[in-house]
């Protein structure tokens, strides 16, 4: 892959950020597109930064024409779980309409591959341990966005040859995330010494640490067998919320959760943990870094740079 090109679709987020700086050290070209301008002071040296919205067909067109890539990576998008009728159309906009138009403006002559991010959410409430062969079952416009345009991508695989990837991570996590994710959160809370809400925690949950999801979006980009297929990426290993918040305050040493406050989401999947066994085959992945080694680095990172503020 050295000297190839690579687009990273939301590559200023957590994920892209990370496959971005490993990209760059293994000689990839890399271009990110991210929907506002990126601070210049944040950028990553020999890096081009496009800045548009990926809903803006038109602008897209205009800002990709002349540009081909070998891969593309779509992480782009964000999370969120509103309901239809509660800004959830918007939701849906970003990120089916957004991977359509993506598909629209690239340049497919060269394409070797094109890896889409997908989501667990998709699976809905489907028994664990979750494997590709289930029937998606979302449970709001976000995770019918990623579903929507998970079977576009393998439509276009099936009938052009369109060389689509589809990951589905579960729960990543690491250091850099974004502060208003779980672990994140739970950190913050502990390392203040809070007293801080959460649910009763007895909902079981797959955490797969950055270092191990990098490694495998780069696989998948460069693997021509995995054209057309949905893999799962996450640990394999079940633990419970209260769990992993007992981990992260036994490492801090601090923090006060109060099991119980916050209830659980409607449709909640109380049984959310993953069948790898197809990455395993498939890509020859397996995740390296269990949860306590991965909790106690994101951890140091996140007291070293409350330290340095």
């Amino acid at each position: 892959m050295k000297n190839d090109k690579l687009l990273i679709v939301g590559g200023t987020g957590f994920i892209g950020r990370n496959v971005a700086r490993e990209a760059i050290s293994r000689g990839l070209q890399v271009t990110i597109i991210s929907k506002s301008d990126y601070s210049p002071d944040k950028r990553l040296k020999g890096v081009e930064y496009i800045s548009v919205d990926i809903t803006n067909e038109k602008i897209l067109l205009s800002k990709l024409k002349d540009k081909p890539f070998d891969y593309v990576l779509n992480v782009g998008g964000y999370v969120n779980h509103a309901n239809y009728f509660n800004d959830g159309d918007k939701v849906f906009k970003v990120h089916f309409n957004g991977t359509k138009n993506l598909v629209n403006c690239i340049n497919k002559s060269g394409l070797k591959s094109f890896v889409q991010i997908g989501s667990s959410d998709e699976y809905g409430k489907n028994s664990a341990p979750q494997n590709e062969n289930q029937r998606e079952l979302p449970i709001s416009p976000y995770s019918f966005a990623k579903v929507a345009a998970t079977h576009f991508l393998q439509m276009l695989h099936r009938t052009e040859g369109f060389p689509a990837v589809i990951l589905r991570p579960f729960l990543v996590y690491g250091p850099e995330q974004d502060g208003n994710r779980f672990i994140p959160q739970i950190i913050k809370g502990c390392i203040n010494n809070d007293n801080f809400p959460t649910s009763a925690g007895e909902q079981q949950r797959d955490f797969c640490y950055i270092d191990d999801i990098v490694d495998v979006i780069l696989l998948a980009l460069s693997n021509e067998k995995a054209h057309g297929e949905v893999i799962n990426i996450a640990s394999g290993e079940p633990i419970t919320i209260r769990e992993t918040i007992n981990i992260v305050q036994k490492i801090v040493g601090y923090g006060k959760p109060e099991f119980g406050k916050i209830p659980y989401r409607k449709c909640e999947n109380m049984t959310l943990f993953a069948d790898i066994s197809k990455a395993k085959e498939l890509l020859k992945w397996t995740p390296e870094v269990a949860i306590e080694d991965g909790l106690q680095r994101t951890i140091n990172y996140q007291i070293l740079n409350t330290e340095s503020q």
